[in-house]
């Protein structure tokens, strides 16, 4: 059953070897680029070479896919727990406290009076102080060249009202 196990020779050692040795880069660099496929195709080569029958292939091919298996398995269980997850998985987190922001601070213009440059339906553009904003009316159309108040800042959504 396991004949081909004796038709290995230096070649199919090295494809053997080659294959294996790709396949496990490109699972450390994912991405399926040319260690990948090259490691499949050296896998394939060290088959073709060895095998004599199909069920010499479907034995190779199963040992081949537990073994890149077994790879795979402590691979991502260093990914999540060991070395490898210190330079794979980003520890730090983008705090507000720390300096970082997400979108540009608007809550400087609650309050603000403007004059909508398009009609509001419901959004539309208004220029506040010179500064050219988009907008969201709050209930209703607002024409062109009305005079808008700025009444909510909820990020980078600013909810205007008309001012009669």
């Amino acid at each position: 059953m396991f004949d081909f196990i004796y038709n290995i020779d230096i070649w199919a050692a090295i494809f053997f070897i080659l294959g294996f040795t790709l396949v496990i880069i490109e699972m450390f660099f994912p991405g399926f680029g040319a260690p990948g496929i090259t490691g499949i195709i050296f896998l394939f080569l060290g088959i073709l070479v060895t095998a004599e029958t199909l069920t010499d292939v479907l034995i190779m091919l199963a040992i081949i896919l537990v073994v890149l298996g077994i790879a795979l398995a402590i691979i991502l269980r260093s990914a999540t727990k060991g070395r490898l997850s210190k330079t794979l998985v980003l520890s730090d987190s983008l705090e507000k406290e720390s300096g970082f922001e997400g979108t540009e601070d608007l809550s400087g213009f609650l309050g603000k009076k403007g004059v909508a440059l398009t009609v509001l339906r419901p959004a539309g553009t208004a220029e506040f102080d010179g500064v050219k904003i988009d907008v969201v009316s709050e209930f209703d159309f607002i024409d062109k060249g009305s005079k808008v108040k700025i009444v909510k800042v909820e990020g980078r959504r600013i909810v205007v009202s008309k001012i009669d």
